[in-house]
């Protein structure tokens, strides 16, 4: 297993109560091409880019790519940079910022608007993630030899063909949009939010150096 590296109290403590054990086996075969994309960017010492996509950008990619970034520092994975796209762009959606503040993200607005722009930091000498809503060929993101990660089962199924992605890996999530304005919205954000955690933790742990 990689070398642990350094996130925030809060978030190394959370991580700290994820179990793998909670993910089927059946889950784990969906998970597993882009462990093996990873292993094999890692083995010959490439940029490994990871394009996280779903039809609005603006929650299960969001969580996606925070995650992703997270744990690939978390478990020393080299040269990894997450991002994040829809087929259309909005906002990234506010309880997205709430549930990963409340985990120990530190989280500041950038710039404010339709379309936020947040800074979103998961270790304190590691450059913020900028989380905001963008298409999936936004000039922010690659335009080749990325993995294009199908975070919603819409955009995988509306989008057939992705621009330069050397690999399409659909890994697909409940909406927890379905909850918004909902005694439960917290709860059920939060509970994406580990789910997704716990499966990118599965993937980026199994990486060897």
């Amino acid at each position: 297993m990689p070398v642990k590296t350094k996130v925030f109290d809060q978030i190394d403590r959370t991580i700290s109560t994820l179990s793998i054990d909670n993910i089927t086996e059946e889950r784990k075969e969906i998970l597993q091409p882009l462990a093996e994309y990873i292993q094999s960017k890692t083995d010959t010492q490439e940029p490994i880019r990871i394009n996280f996509i779903c039809t609005h950008n603006s929650r299960r990619s969001h969580l996606s790519q925070i995650w992703a970034q997270t744990m690939a520092y978390y478990f020393n994975v080299k040269n990894v940079q997450c991002y994040s796209g829809g087929t259309e762009s909005t906002a990234l959606f506010p309880m997205v910022a709430e549930t990963l503040k409340n985990t120990g993200f530190q989280i500041e607005t950038i710039s404010d608007g339709k379309n936020p722009i947040y800074s979103i930091k998961y270790a304190e000498n590691e450059p913020a993630v900028i989380g905001f809503s963008k298409k999936l060929d936004d000039d922010f993101n690659p335009k080749s030899e990325f993995a294009a990660v199908m975070t919603c089962s819409q955009a995988d199924g509306g989008c057939p063909f992705i621009a330069g992605a050397e690999k399409r890996i659909p890994i697909t999530f409940e909406d927890p949009k379905a909850f918004d304005n909902t005694p439960q919205q917290a709860e059920k954000y939060q509970e994406r939010s580990f789910q997704i955690a716990t499966e990118l933790m599965f993937i980026f742990a199994q990486i060897k150096s």
